[in-house]
Parts: structure tokens; C-alpha cells; sequence
């Protein structure tokens, strides 16, 4: 399905080859025979204004918008287990859905990291990847809530998700939710947790380590923790079908 590929690249960090891709994105999402209208016009706007942006502030913004604070995470199983030791169990039993599908292991990433999920999903069929996004509806639901009242042209890309998974969201309920949560992503949030979680240099052994809190775990996990992108025969063989969501 070619449009969870243009999803997966429009969540992914900003840069200058995604810009240079806008043609081959658009017409992805013309092509899809999935997504109702609405959601195209929306999805394809967010695309301009990705592609024809400038690169720096995109790039400053999509930094605010992901890794301050674990309210708008793109690591679908920080939303499920936090960080509890199922998550480690779930990221395990993901990894081994992926090579049990002819994916191969290249380059650093969580295998729960969201643009990475929508890729592998890309290659399955449509009722193996209308499952999947079923399965994590109430994360897209939560996600494209905060995105959008945070004002991010990103909450576009979770609303044609849930569409596509054919799950409907509760918006008034989701709203109230959101509104009465407490922003984790301000400085006075993010100076609380570095309280909270003491950067510790040395281990009592005397040799250097390193950060604690959640920059030292982020860095710790990806230490521990490989990329998958999909083989280049996978991609071949792959039937790309569409999607949608409104």
C-alpha cells in the first residue's frame, strides 16, 4: 500500500530528500483509492507544506512536536507499557513479526518507532494491515487529539490512520481528555523531570556511564536495538493497495 508509505515518510524527520519527493508523494495519495476525499485534501496540504517549507524551521518543529516530552511519541509501545518490562517483551515479538517476514535488519531504530511500523505494514495485505491499525486505534485517536490541539499539521497524518483503520474516535470525548492533561513538553515539565531523574557520570565503580532520565534511555535503547528497513526483494514482490479515514 503506497499510501502508508507517503505516512511514513510525512512522520519521519524532516529533510531535504523528502522535499526533493513532494511529485512521487502526491501522487501516491491521488492514486489511493482508500482515503475519502477529505482526508486527501488535508493529507496533501500537509505535504506542501512540508516539501515547500523551509527545511530548518520543519526540522525545529518537528523536534519540539516528538521528542519533548512522551505525550506525542512516535514509539507506539511508550503509549501501551510506559516503562514497564512488557514493553521490551513487545518489542521483541514485533522484531520477530518482521524478520518472519522477510525483513532485514540494516541500520538503528525501535522497532515500534511509528514510520517504521507503517512501512512494514505497507507490504502486507489489506486485511493483515487494517488489523494492525484496528489494534492501535486508540493511540492514533489519543495522538491526533494532541496533535491537534497543539496546533501540528501532523495530527492530519494520525486522522487519515484511524480512518484507514476503520475505527471511529469519540472527538468530543478525546478533546476533553486531552484538554485536562498536563503538558509534559513544557520547559518547566522537562526541568522536572531532569529533577526527577538524576544524570548520573559515574557508576559506583568509578567508570563513566552514561545519562540517566529520558535522553539516557532514548540513547540506551538504540544502543541495544537495530533498524529494520525492508529488503530490497520485499519491496519488489510487495502489492502496494490504498487507504483511508475521515
Amino acid at each position: 500500500m503506497q499510501l502508508l508509505k507517503v505516512l511514513a515518510r510525512v512522520l519521519e524527520y524532516p529533510t531535504k530528500e523528502l522535499q526533493q519527493s513532494k511529485d512521487a508523494l502526491v501522487a501516491a495519495v491521488l492514486e489511493d483509492s482508500r482515503l475519502p476525499r477529505q482526508n486527501k485534501e488535508q493529507l496533501l496540504t500537509c505535504i506542501d507544506r512540508l516539501c515547500d517549507g523551509d527545511l530548518m524551521d520543519l526540522q525545529e518543529a518537528y523536534v519540539g512536536t516528538f521528542d519533548r516530552g512522551r505525550a506525542t511519541s512516535l514509539l507506539l509501545f511508550e503509549h501501551v507499557h510506559g516503562e514497564s518490562r512488557d514493553r521490551g517483551q513487545a518489542m521483541v515479538d514485533l522484531m520477530e513479526q518482521y524478520r518472519a517476514n522477510g525483513l532485514e535488519i540494516d541500520a538503528r531504530e525501535l522497532p515500534d518507532y511509528l514510520p517504521l511500523f507503517l512501512e512494514y505494514l505497507s507490504t502486507r495485505p489489506w486485511e493483515e494491515i487494517r488489523n494492525w491499525l484496528e489494534d492501535i486505534h486508540h493511540i492514533l485517536g489519543l495522538l491526533g487529539e494532541r496533535l491537534y490541539q497543539r496546533e501540528s499539521l501532523y495530527h492530519v497524518a494520525m486522522d487519515s490512520l484511524l480512518v484507514l483503520s476503520g475505527r471511529e474516535a469519540d472527538r468530543q470525548e478525546l478533546a476533553q481528555l486531552v484538554a485536562s492533561e498536563e503538558r509534559d513538553d513544557t520547559p518547566e515539565a522537562l526541568d522536572k523531570v531532569w529533577e526527577e531523574e538524576m544524570v548520573k557520570f559515574v557508576d559506583d565503580q568509578g567508570s563513566s556511564c552514561g545519562t540517566g532520565g529520558v535522553v539516557g534511555q532514548r540513547r540506551r535503547e538504540l544502543e541495544q536495538t537495530q533498524t529494520i528497513h525492508l529488503s530490497d526483494q520485499l519491496m519488489t514482490d510487495a502489492t502496494p493497495r490504498p487507504a483511508g479515514r475521515a
